[in-house]
């Protein structure tokens, strides 16, 4: 006979996303009012499962959080227990796997599932952690919209919105000054953001990683804006997108990070490199960064966070472990973590198609992405 839920936790990783916070509230009110679990999260990600620090979750306490962005469980990127930085005992640090502490620590806080927020490399470790014989469900997490396991993300929506607030906000100040200004969004290395936000906002162009650019063609394409009467021009900048010569703009590099590399600045470049190529305008870059990812998400967003959240409590009541939640179509569904990290279909990132119709569409109404 299987044994019977008593308590779950919950463990947010990797960088913050619009939703994280609903999600908890879902997970922990569902447990709580529908199944009758004791629910715990753990703090600072999986750092907080080494230490064992973690609270208690009630419904109380997640009741005002349905909105919020970012995650009253905290958050770390660079915290994987498989290879993990600890004292060498000689003065220095070391990388190893305390992995066993981990599971230890769910032993002792009487964790029957736990159940975990995050993107790829976060889950990745939750699909370790199953192979260890945890009982392990996954929510997947990333505003960027870049994993193949499911068609959205919550977080994408309401990151877009915003960057599609800023295009906006920029289109009435470039057009006062006859300015062309370069507006640099967040998602690494997909385009979705910035292409959503792009198109929303009426930018004239849209950098993406998926489609390499020159300088040259985006200049032609503002002086064909000048002489259609368009004297302005707002660019949506994914941080990610590349020169056609393969150049990309780092903005550092973290070395202890899972994933190091830090994208800023590329707008800042582009304005730059523009400004020689067309000296009867003025350019300017902004870069809003991580404003996208805070605030009140949207309404959409916040259903989303609902449906992901009641899932993943069914399918612990159904024991369906080792399994990811996903979104197909309108059906909420689930996914193993197996496929999810390491099938070739599933683990790869998902990214914009250069000759999909999202990117056919944006060209149709004159859209520039700096290929032509």
């Amino acid at each position: 006979m299987e044994k019977k839920v008593k308590r779950i936790a919950l463990l947010s990783g990797g960088g913050d996303c619009p939703g994280l916070n609903a999600v908890i509230r879902t997970i922990t009110k569902t447990a709580i009012h529908k199944y009758g679990w004791e629910v715990i999260g753990y703090v600072y990600g999986y750092r907080g499962l080494y230490n064992n620090n973690y609270i208690e979750l009630t419904e109380e306490k997640v009741e005002n959080i349905y909105k919020e962005g970012g995650t009253i469980l905290y958050s770390s990127n660079k915290d994987n227990l498989f290879d993990y930085l600890v004292d060498d005992g000689k003065g220095g640090k070391v990388k190893k796997d305390v992995s066993d502490v981990g599971v230890e620590n769910l032993k002792k806080a009487g964790v029957d599932v736990l159940v975990v927020l995050g993107g790829d490399g976060t889950l990745t470790s939750a699909r370790d952690f199953s192979r260890k014989g945890v009982n392990v469900i996954g929510v997947p997490k990333t505003m960027d919209n870049d994993l193949s396991s499911t068609d959205l993300t919550y977080g994408f929506i309401s990151a877009m919105s915003v960057g599609t607030e800023f295009i906006d906000r920029l289109q009435t100040t470039a057009k006062s000054h006859h300015r062309v200004i370069c507006c640099e969004l967040m998602g690494r290395d997909a385009g979705w953001i910035a292409l959503y936000a792009g198109l929303a906002g009426n930018a004239g162009v849209c950098l993406i990683p998926e489609i390499p650019f020159t300088i040259e063609n985006i200049a032609k394409h503002i002086a064909k804006r000048d002489e259609q009467g368009l004297p302005y021009t707002v660019i949506a900048v994914a941080e990610g997108a590349k020169y056609a010569d393969g150049t990309k703009v780092i903005g550092k590099i973290v070395e202890d990070s899972p994933d190091p590399v830090r994208y800023s600045g590329l707008a800042a470049k582009v304005a730059d490199d523009l400004e020689k190529v067309i000296p009867n305008h003025e350019v300017r870059s902004v870069n809003p960064g991580h404003i996208i990812r805070g605030g009140d998400i949207t309404p959409y967003d916040r259903i989303l966070s609902i449906r992901f959240g009641v899932k993943a409590c069914e399918l612990i009541d159904e024991g369906l472990f080792g399994n990811v939640v996903t979104l197909h179509g309108e059906n909420m569904d689930y996914t193993s973590l197996e496929e999810v990290i390491g099938d070739a279909k599933f683990g790869k990132q998902k990214r914009v198609d250069p000759n999909g119709e999202l990117v056919r569409a944006a060209k149709a109404v004159g859209v520039c992405f700096g290929d032509e």
